[in-house]
């Protein structure tokens, strides 16, 4: 029997990765509210094209988890001191700005008998169409039972107004998720300034539609950006 006649074969093409969908953590999304102009679309270029990378690192971990260090087992900044000098020697300069203020942030809570770390959980927000990563650094409860979820502020300069209003409301959104019955927090560490919801004036449906305006141009910008 002769063989069976061959048939042409249509060549598939080659997969494409899809374009990334548009989403922010809290970090990103305040740091984008706090820009203005032309410097917005840089900023969301910019995270649109660590997204694909999968590139970006966070250098204040081992700073955090000192500071966390210090409150759980009471030692007054031994831990925040020590830290120093066990980052890479490349982070060194940067940790030994920052212990200051996290040393004189530590001092502010007080009676470090009277406060205990509290667990957060993330939650994921949606601020119009975009969906947004709440994600505090870690939670407090007071011995007079009342707590907060404690976000920090790690940057060379201060947080616009704009930036710690969306910081502030947008975790407030969500603490029954975050830490229920706990007040937001922002600590700007290398200032020793602590935020919170009372130094926001403006009213909460106010700063909704202001914020969903602010995410449905991040939305336009990450779409368009290469």
């Amino acid at each position: 029997m002769a063989p069976p006649p061959a048939t042409a074969s249509t060549p598939t093409a080659a997969p494409t990765n899809p374009a990334p969908v548009p989403y922010a953590t809290l970090l990103g999304f305040t740091r984008y509210v706090g820009q203005s102009g032309p410097a917005k679309a840089t900023f969301v270029g910019g995270l649109r094209r660590q997204r694909v990378s999968r590139s970006g690192f966070n250098p204040h971990g081992q700073l955090v988890k000192a500071l966390k260090a210090d409150i759980r087992f009471r030692t007054g900044g031994s831990h925040l001191a020590a830290v120093v000098g066990q980052v890479a020697q490349r982070w060194q300069p940067l940790y030994a700005t920052l212990t200051p203020g996290a040393q004189r942030y530590l001092e502010s809570l007080g009676d470090l008998s009277q406060v205990e770390l509290a667990q957060t959980h993330d939650a994921l927000g949606m601020v119009g169409n975009l969906p947004v990563k709440i994600n505090p650094h870690f939670g407090l409860r007071y011995a007079d039972g009342h707590a907060e979820a404690v976000r920090i502020h790690f940057d060379d300069q201060p947080p616009s107004p704009d930036a710690y209003t969306a910081t502030l409301h947008l975790m407030a959104r969500h603490m029954d998720q975050v830490l229920p019955h706990a007040e937001p927090v922002l600590v700007d560490l290398r200032r020793g300034t602590t935020f919170r919801r009372p130094d926001v004036t403006s009213r909460p449906d106010q700063v909704e539609r202001w914020l969903a305006g602010e995410a449905a141009a991040f939305t336009a910008i990450w779409s368009t950006a290469g």
